[in-house]
């Protein structure tokens, strides 16, 4: 009689890890985020598995967090735990890239600059630093409402229309129309400006730093007060800018060609 040999439990955790990543790499997919989702059924057609088997998979996965399931239309998105852990490790570099950059704008300009991400409906602050090449705590892990920063601004660059509806709809200090539009001459100017629009006697300057696909990722903002800087927004916008691109070219993004036009608001 032949002896068989022993299954091997790694090839099996092996295989069905695969799996796992077969199913993220579906909710990862352009069509999942176009509509925000998808449900068993289609999952299961993408990954060429049994709706069973994929079910019990995303059963799995969302008791981690790895995947959510909304609970009206039933479809799986890409969880929080995920997200929670792609965005430690990409901050993490940007930070680590940014810094040295950020040292030289900041003895450039003489202002202290600052490297700005979106999170919801506010900016939130990573680093700051001083000419002096020191860190300045005042500002990090603080955030401020996007639409009165010029950070905001910058960093809502890729959303359309709806999307500004559906996150700043409600807010009643700038109206979407007039939010969509300063977004756009930012876009077109390669920086954005605010005076005094967040805080009386302040006045600032942001540029995109981009990732590898040429989505906006951070921000790199220059701040001070209107006496200091007011008179010199602009050159501090292209000197900012400058900056964000050199940052952006360490993230992998080669602009090889025109962003495509925006959708109008209408």
């Amino acid at each position: 009689m032949t002896n068989l040999p022993a299954p091997d439990p790694s090839a099996a955790r092996g295989h069905g890890l695969r799996r796992d990543i077969d199913l993220l790499e579906a909710l990862a997919s352009e069509e999942a985020q176009r509509v925000g989702g998808l449900g068993v059924v289609r999952l299961a057609q993408l990954v060429g598995r049994e709706k069973t088997q994929v079910s019990r998979a995303l059963k799995a996965l969302a008791a981690e967090g790895i995947v959510e399931r909304d609970p009206d239309t039933l479809e799986y998105r890409v969880g929080w735990r995920l997200f929670s852990l792609v965005a430690r490790t990409s901050q993490n570099r940007l930070v680590r890239l940014a810094e040295p950059v950020m040292h030289t704008l900041s003895a450039d300009l003489e202002e202290t600059s600052h490297l700005c991400v979106l999170r919801d409906r506010e900016v939130l602050t990573l680093l700051s630093l001083s000419g002096h090449s020191f860190r300045v705590h005042g500002w990090e892990g603080r955030g401020v409402p996007a639409w009165q920063t010029s950070a905001g601004r910058v960093l809502l660059a890729d959303a359309t229309p709806d999307e500004l509806y559906v996150r700043f709809g409600t807010a009643p200090e700038l109206p979407v129309p007039d939010l969509w539009a300063l977004i756009q001459e930012a876009a077109r100017q390669g920086y954005a400006r605010v005076s005094e629009e967040f805080e009386t006697g302040l006045v600032g300057v942001s540029a995109p730093v981009r990732d590898f696909r040429g989505r906006v990722f951070a921000a790199i903002n220059i701040s001070a007060p209107k006496a200091r800087l007011g008179d010199r927004l602009d050159v501090a916008g292209r000197t900012t800018a400058a900056a964000a691109a050199k940052v952006s070219a360490a993230l992998g993004w080669e602009p090889r060609r025109k962003t495509p036009p925006r959708t109008r608001l209408t």
